[in-house]
């Protein structure tokens, strides 16, 4: 039987997800159906989009951009969270509580939310060989991309952190924020200063601003050096892995991390694992053979 999956977001017509997914499914042998799913950008609307997906027999559901924090207030009100999407303060995959459903609770009340981008990072940086145990670790910028990933980087082991950002007080705000809602990053040294102001030698440099998008370049010091360099942005040039890549740095864009939390997302609801490095080399056989096509 065909199990059913969307992602959300507004816009949504480029999202890779179905296609990743479906990469998953091939894999495993499962037979699935993942759609894009337009939703205006309200929360009623949403919550209506989940509740009538679910009732319709779905089976899991990605959100991405405007809804993550709709998710995460939509399933705190109702079937709970994980631990690292109530630290993130957002819920990119959701499913039912099964728990719930067999205490009782409608479907409504049953949709659990949980965050796989954070722990999707750290598993592509472990992937490509970069060491993240006791790794002097910097992250530049204080919003949403940031907040997810700091429990699964501490997770793993990391020693010291610091967050950069270019207003000060937003990191200093994202450090207190998140020491306050977990005993483990409480326990954790963590730093912070502007970004111009972020000096040393790092062993990993981590950019979660999407600055890099627009072209712009973050105010780099030249004393800044890193072993390591990691952009989550990915699909074209990043002026960020360039300026570390002339300073001896390897560097990774985000894609990979797209697709390892993709891969914790499937896992979450099918209780079968991917292998990401057969997925990511599958999806990009088939982006080459894509533009090839596209090309005669």
């Amino acid at each position: 039987m065909t199990q059913h999956f969307i992602v959300v977001g507004n816009p949504i017509a480029h999202s890779k997800s179905p296609a990743i997914h479906t990469q998953f499914a091939a894999q495993t042998g499962i037979d699935i159906s993942y759609q894009r799913q337009y939703c205006p950008d309200d929360a009623a609307s949403f919550t209506a989009l989940l509740e009538a997906f679910f009732h319709g027999g779905g089976v899991g559901a990605n959100v991405t951009v405007p809804f993550k924090q709709v998710a995460y207030a939509c399933c705190a009100a109702r079937g709970g969270l994980s631990e690292h999407a109530k630290v993130a303060g957002a819920v990119n995959t959701l499913w039912l509580n099964t728990a719930l459903l067999k205490n009782g609770a409608s479907v409504s009340e049953a949709i659990y939310g949980d965050n796989t981008d954070g722990q999707g990072l750290v598993n592509h940086i472990l992937s490509l060989g970069w060491p993240l145990s006791g790794a002097r670790v910097a992250l530049i910028g204080a919003g949403g991309a940031a907040r997810g990933v700091i429990l699964p980087l501490i997770q793993a082991g990391i020693g010291d952190l610091s967050i950069a950002n270019r207003t000060v007080s937003k990191a200093e705000e994202l450090a207190c924020e998140l020491s306050a809602a977990s005993d483990v990053i409480d326990a954790h040294a963590i730093s912070t200063c502007a970004t111009s102001e972020l000096t040393g030698a790092f062993d990993i440099i981590i950019n979660a601003t999407s600055i890099g998008l627009s072209g712009e370049t973050l105010p780099l010091a030249d004393t800044l050096t890193a072993h390591y360099a990691y952009d989550m942005m990915y699909g074209r040039t990043l002026p960020f892995l360039q300026h570390f890549a002339t300073r001896g740095a390897q560097t990774s864009d985000g894609y990979g991390m797209l697709i390892g939390q993709a891969a914790l997302s499937f896992e979450r609801w099918t209780t079968q694992k991917v292998d990401v490095a057969i997925a990511t080399a599958a999806l990009h056989d088939k982006a080459l053979h894509d533009k090839q096509y596209c090309d005669k």
